[in-house]
């Protein structure tokens, strides 16, 4: 009996020190068990050169006996488009936009995506955000998408929200798509702690 109260006197202060700290942990959570971190709004603008000397979106596989095109089934792009801080091309550039699409609707009005955009900017210099989902095909003209965050790094590390992405530019004879970004970011607190 005595290693059995012995035991039992141990456990209820462990109990107790989990309990404090799940309690102190909920503190940071909002209604919905999300978490209530500093929320940062940033408008980026992705440069996409389909064609020329400046390409930055190159189709580098597809469906057997159909074109590479964004539009086409089965399409798949490698991108890495810059970055900057307004419409124009030369505006400053605060880092690139890297990833893989996949036209993964028949119609080919939709695509599938995993892409980060990198930040070499002072103020987040070094940080990246994760984006993956389905979104609708910018690179071909459309509605505006939303693509959620699924993380980040450095100074986004943790971070969750989500991208409004719309084209707001397109310039056929450049081969050139201008796509506006409206990124919410949530970050939990600590997240961002190098």
């Amino acid at each position: 009996m005595a290693k059995g109260s012995a035991l039992a006197s141990i456990q209820i202060p462990l109990v107790l020190l989990l309990a404090i700290f799940v309690c102190s942990e909920a503190d940071l959570l909002g209604p919905y068990g999300c978490c209530r971190g500093k929320e940062t709004n940033i408008t980026v603008y992705l440069q996409v050169f389909t064609g020329g000397p400046n390409t930055t979106s190159v189709a580098v596989a597809g469906a057997p006996g159909m074109p590479r095109t964004p539009s086409n089934f089965g399409t798949i792009i490698v991108n890495d488009a810059k970055m900057t801080q307004g419409i124009s091309n030369n505006s400053p550039t605060i880092g690139r936009a890297q990833g893989i699409y996949i036209a993964s609707s028949r119609d080919g009005s939709t695509s599938q995506g995993i892409f980060s955009l990198l930040f070499h900017n002072f103020q987040y210099n070094g940080s990246t955000l994760e984006f993956q989902g389905p979104g609708y095909n910018l690179q071909v003209g459309g509605t505006a998408r939303e693509v959620p965050i699924v993380g980040g790094t450095k100074t986004f590390r943790l971070a969750r929200g989500y991208g409004f992405f719309q084209t707001v530019l397109q310039n056929a004879a450049q081969n050139k798509t201008v796509i506006r970004g409206g990124i919410t970011v949530i970050q939990c607190p600590g997240g961002g702690k190098v």
